[in-house]
Parts: structure tokens; sequence; C-alpha cells
């Protein structure tokens, strides 16, 4: 039997996060078992891409598990001018023609970069009627759309009219709309300013949502976060079925100053608290955890220092000081174990190693690197990675000067050969990752003169 042609899908896409479009959409494919075919000339900086799926279905699970998928559009034509497109119409034409007779329809006409006049609008519809759409017109409950984009260029910074450059466009789609981007909304579900907990460490509610789809999180899944913090990434995976486990070494993070917990409360909000299975206050480094594939997925956003420092268990390097009755503990007091600053690139490292222990087969990790971006190598995430590792995503939220990562790596078997890890993050001597000392960077604004004489303190700052 020859296999069945795929069609193809017409995906628009919201105006954020370029480089998390393709990763999301892989994730996505990945757990519902389909594989996408992307064009060759594939340019993710666009919010327009043309998808090749083996059926609608699967065009449909996209855009309803997709934060960035705004909607999808069985695919008619594309064109630089309205003549190319109608061409390619007109040679789809046994794809649309079934909805010429009866079948109730509206046309959805729009811009990219651009506010469209509305006698244009009916321009551009007019220009349809080759089509011969016999069925009603119905505003409100049409079986169909039949939806035209343009795309303009971006024209941010200038000053213009509205109007101006009106038919100027780069390229122009059309297609018969399938489905709205249901997930979309769930950005605005999860705000951060309507949280009944959150604390200045918060991940905005875009970016949990786009690290919980890497996660694949689903039903029956155990998912992990070492660093959990308020609970920002506990939310967006249990909210797609998901269990969650948390700890931190700090537990007021998590607690809050009422009960119950402040993380179980904004879960409870939701509607996910039973979803969230534990919260334990630990070191990551000096955890509990049997060894071998316990977690799904382990999903964090670690501390690198700029609104709060990450710490371990251990004491700095300070000068013995002499014993007296005065700095003696009495017995009945708690202790409290002391705590040392914990270097971005040696955490990162051990995130790996724990997930390289805790992960199932096929798990991923999935975490946010800060690095500075003139610094910045494939080299520092590549290290990063011990035998049998995979690369899954590497996506820049750029802010400039320096950037935050989203790095998903996914696991073969679980391996307690520590040899295997023993050059996790040292790649040699004279390569050093940009997010190296990235706390010390980062308020010296990123100028490079200053810490380079200062050379990295890694022995201090761990």
């Amino acid at each position: 039997m020859q296999p069945t042609a795929r069609a193809q899908y017409l995906f628009v896409f919201a105006q954020a996060h370029d480089e998390f479009r393709i990763p999301e959409l892989l994730s996505a494919a990945e757990l519902y078992g389909f594989e996408i075919v992307f064009p060759e000339d594939v340019d993710i900086c666009r919010p327009f891409m043309v998808l090749e799926l083996d059926s609608e279905e699967h065009a449909r699970l996209l855009a309803r598990r997709c934060i960035l998928v705004r909607c999808v559009c069985e695919f008619y034509g594309r064109g630089t001018t309205y003549e190319e497109l109608h061409e390619h119409t007109r040679a789809r034409r046994p794809q649309w023609e079934p909805y010429t007779e009866k079948t109730s329809f509206k046309f959805l006409v729009t811009a990219y970069n651009h506010t469209m006049p509305q006698a244009r609008q009916r321009d551009v519809v007019e220009s349809f009627s080759y089509m011969d759409m016999l069925g009603p017109i119905d505003m409100k409950n049409a079986e169909i759309t039949l939806a035209c984009f343009e795309e303009y260029r971006d024209t941010r910074g200038t000053t213009r009219d509205k109007h101006d450059g009106d038919g100027d466009f780069r390229e122009v789609f059309f297609g018969r709309l399938i489905e709205e981007g249901t997930a979309r909304p769930l950005v605005k579900k999860f705000d951060v300013k309507k949280r009944a907990y959150y604390g200045n460490t918060s991940m905005e509610a875009e970016i949990s949502l786009l690290m919980a789809n890497q996660t694949l999180a689903a039903p029956g899944k155990l998912i992990y976060d070492p660093f959990i913090g308020t609970g920002s990434m506990a939310y967006t995976t249990a909210h797609f079925g998901a269990m969650v486990y948390g700890s931190d070494i700090d537990g007021r993070q998590m607690r809050g100053k009422s009960k119950p917990p402040g993380i179980i409360r904004a879960a409870a909000q939701y509607g996910l608290a039973d979803r969230v299975v534990d919260l334990c206050t630990f070191d990551m480094t000096q955890n509990p955890w049997r060894c071998g594939g316990l977690f799904n997925a382990i999903v964090t956003d670690p501390p690198y220092g700029v609104r709060a420092g990450a710490k371990r268990l251990g004491r700095k390097d300070r000068p013995p000081k002499s014993k007296d009755a005065n700095s003696l503990r009495e017995d009945d007091q708690p202790y409290i174990p002391p705590t040392k600053p914990y270097e971005l690139s040696i955490l990162a490292s051990d995130l790996v190693i724990l997930a390289r222990y805790m992960l199932k087969p096929h798990g991923r990790l999935v975490f946010f690197l800060p690095t500075v971006t003139d610094e910045y190598e494939e080299l520092d995430v590549q290290s990063m990675l011990c035998e049998g590792m995979e690369l899954v995503a590497n996506s820049l939220q750029n802010f400039g000067s320096w950037g935050r990562r989203i790095t998903t790596k996914e696991y073969p078997p679980p391996s307690f050969d520590r040899k295997s890890t023993s050059t996790i993050g040292h790649p040699g001597e004279s390569h050093i990752p940009a997010h190296r000392d990235f706390r010390e960077k980062y308020f010296q604004g990123f100028k490079k003169a200053e810490y380079d004489s200062e050379g990295p303190d890694v022995n201090n700052s761990c």
C-alpha cells in the first residue's frame, strides 16, 4: 500500500516568542504520536507557516494544545499578489468545492502588522466570486469560515497613518478555518497578577505554559520541580493532567505566611490542588530520592541571583572563630543548617546529573538557562550533555545584553555509572560558559573588561 498523501495546513501564530514555536509544535506532536513535515525554507520570525499533517484531527490537536497557535486553517493558497493567490486557490478546487452548494459561510479578512480599511476588505471578499459559494451568508453561526490573511513587514518605530501602505503586503494566505487556538486563553487564566499566591520570582504565565508543553505533561505522568518557589510550573503542568511534586531549599517560598501553604491555595484556585502530590524542603544536591527512573519530567526555573540568589547546604569560606560561651548553641535550640551561594554553572551541571538519574527512559529535563548574549556559544549547552542525552530544544528569550534559554533535554534509560556524568559542565579549562558567574556579570552591567580582570570566582561563589 502507498502511504496516504499528507494535507497542508496554514498555522497562524501569536506575535510572541518566535523561537519557541517549532519546539512547542514538535513536543505536542510527540505527545499525541504523529509527525509534522516542515517546509525547507521555514522562517520562524514570520507568523504564518504551512505545515503538512496526516489528518485534520492532528491540526485540531495542535490548536488545542499549543499556546502560541492562534488558529489553524486548511490551506488553499498563497501569493505575493492576489492574482497569484487566486491561481493557487483555483488549482485546489477539489478541496473547497464540496462547500459551495448549501454550506453557510462567512469571510474573515485581516492583516498582520497593518489595519485594513473596510472598503478594501469588501473588495477582497468579492475577488473570490469565482468560488461560486451558493450557501447562505451567516456572520454569527456559519458552518465554515474562509480566512484571508495579509502579511505586512514590521513598521514599528516609524510614524505613519494607520492605512499607509495598504495593499503593499509581503504575502497573502487563504484557507478554511479549522480551529481557533483554544490553548491561547490559558495565558490569561494563569496570569500571575490574578493568582492567590505569588512572589517576586514567579514565572509569567505564557512562559510557564510553554515549558509545561515541553515536558509533554499529560494524565498519568509525574513531574518534579526542584526549585519550585511559588509554584508557577506546578499549576501549568498540573493543568495538562500531570501529577506534580515540588521541593525547595527555602520552605518559606512554598508556604507563604498563612495556611494552607501558598502553593496549595493557588492550586485550589485553579481546581488543581489534588494534583500536587507533596511539597518538601531540602537541598537538591542532598535529596532523599532513590536512583532509578521516578519522574517523567523535571521542569524548573533555577534561581540565578538577580531577584533571588541560589543557595545550597554548606558553610562559606570564613576565618575560623574562637569559641566562647556566648557563641555556643544551647541544646534546646533548633539547628538551622548553614547555606552558601550556589554558582549558576555548577547548579546547571548538578541539575543535569540529577535528571540523568531520576528521569524515566525518554524523560525530559526542561529548565531556563540565563546567558550573556555576546559570550554565548553552542558549546555552553552541549557541554552539559552526557552519553545518550539528546538536546531537543534550545530557544532564546532575548532581553538584549542577556537572555534566557529554555533548554530541553531528553534522556535515555537511567544510568548509575558515575563516570558517564563526571565531565558534565567541564568541556575544558579553556572554555568558560556564558552562564558562569552570571549574577556578578548582571550587576556589573555585562561590562566584559571588568569581570575579565577580576576572573571567575567559582570556588568562592559555590
